[in-house]
């Protein structure tokens, strides 16, 4: 298998950055990449993400913007919340650096996110994850929020095709090499295509789109419309899908947001085009990130490339009656024995 084999796939000029919007008072090139402004703070991706209901906490001296954070509006029965929204894996605050000197930076930086959290209105349930350069959330723990870790792998633009393919497990290289001989990778032109099948593959395992449907059909048509995101499809030799990836990219990081597979289909097709779209984050000088793991099982599939480990901050504050509510649902559906679902 020849490891080089899908640069051709794509005509944008790697140092492209189609973002629509990254205010030039916070970030304006990978120099300034410490202010972990991405994708998922872009006004149009958290209009349709939210349908609107979200707001931003800025804080400016004089006309100059140092620092802003958006976050959701909304609610679930008597509680008014604030989480990710759907398809979006990070948000956080995104901060102008002001020097060199790292005590003077700190307590910058610690300054301007003490005053956006007091921006932020009184919600039974905050939640975000935040960007990996964000790298402390110091200010937010200072002010009765709980910190814990989410991670996620990262191949860097520094490396090589060759080095990332020498640096993947025996047994990834194997399932990739076995999936080659019979797909072929190839750009999916219309969404509706790569939406149609991915639905499809949801309804034969009688499962429903916890993204939601509609949310999801604006953000992919959005992000290929505006060139910032990619549709790639492993067809097989009749021409027929057997999986589904979709990238999205800022001027950092490439993002690994959504896949499917057709049950009948060979199990290496996601593989084949982690690789694939792998290749395209190399070759585009951007970070490829796998985008996070929740299980064992996750851990294991993407953990097989051969990624950074990286770690994102999580926050998280409950008023005291959710945090009841929520204990009690708990306790109920333990002594049912039902699966807990955090719906509050």
């Amino acid at each position: 298998m020849a490891i080089g084999h899908f640069s051709q796939l794509y005509s944008e000029s790697p140092t492209d950055c189609p973002t629509a919007r990254t205010p030039e008072a916070l970030s304006s090139s990978r120099q300034t990449a410490t202010t972990a402004y991405s994708i998922f703070h872009e006004h149009w991706w958290l209009d349709i993400a939210t349908g609107g209901e979200w707001e931003m906490a800025t804080v400016k001296h004089g006309n100059q913007l140092l620092g802003e954070m958006p976050y959701y509006l909304a609610r679930k029965g008597v509680w008014r919340v604030s989480r990710l929204p759907p398809l979006t894996r990070t948000l956080g605050p995104v901060i102008k650096p002001i020097g060199t000197d790292p005590v003077r930076e700190f307590r910058h930086r610690m300054h301007v996110t003490t005053r956006l959290i007091e921006q932020l209105p009184r919600f039974d349930s905050f939640f975000q994850v935040f960007d990996h350069r964000v790298k402390d959330a110091l200010a937010f723990a200072l002010r009765g929020f709980t910190i814990s870790a989410r991670y996620t792998f990262h191949i860097g633009p520094d490396c090589t095709t060759p080095e990332v393919w020498a640096r993947m497990s025996s047994k990834t290289r194997n399932v990739i090499r076995n999936a080659a001989t019979t797909l072929t990778v190839r750009q999916i032109e219309a969404p509706g295509e790569f939406l149609r099948f991915y639905e499809a593959n949801l309804a034969s395992r009688s499962r429903t789109n916890a993204y939601g449907t509609v949310v999801m059909r604006e953000l992919v048509n959005a992000f290929v419309d505006r060139k910032a995101g990619r549709l790639l499809g492993a067809y097989d030799r009749h021409g027929r899908l057997a999986g589904v990836i979709g990238l999205v990219w800022d001027c950092d990081s490439m993002y690994y947001l959504l896949s499917s597979r057709a049950q009948a289909s060979p199990g290496g097709a996601i593989s084949l085009l982690v690789w694939s779209a792998i290749q395209e984050a190399i070759g585009r000088n951007l970070t490829f990130d796998f985008d996070g793991f929740s299980g064992a099982a996750t851990y294991e599939f993407l953990s097989g490339f051969g990624g950074t480990l990286k770690q994102r901050l999580g926050v998280e504050r409950l008023s005291t009656m959710y945090s009841v509510a929520r204990t009690l649902k708990r306790r109920v559906s333990r002594q049912s024995h039902e699966a807990f679902t955090p719906n509050l």
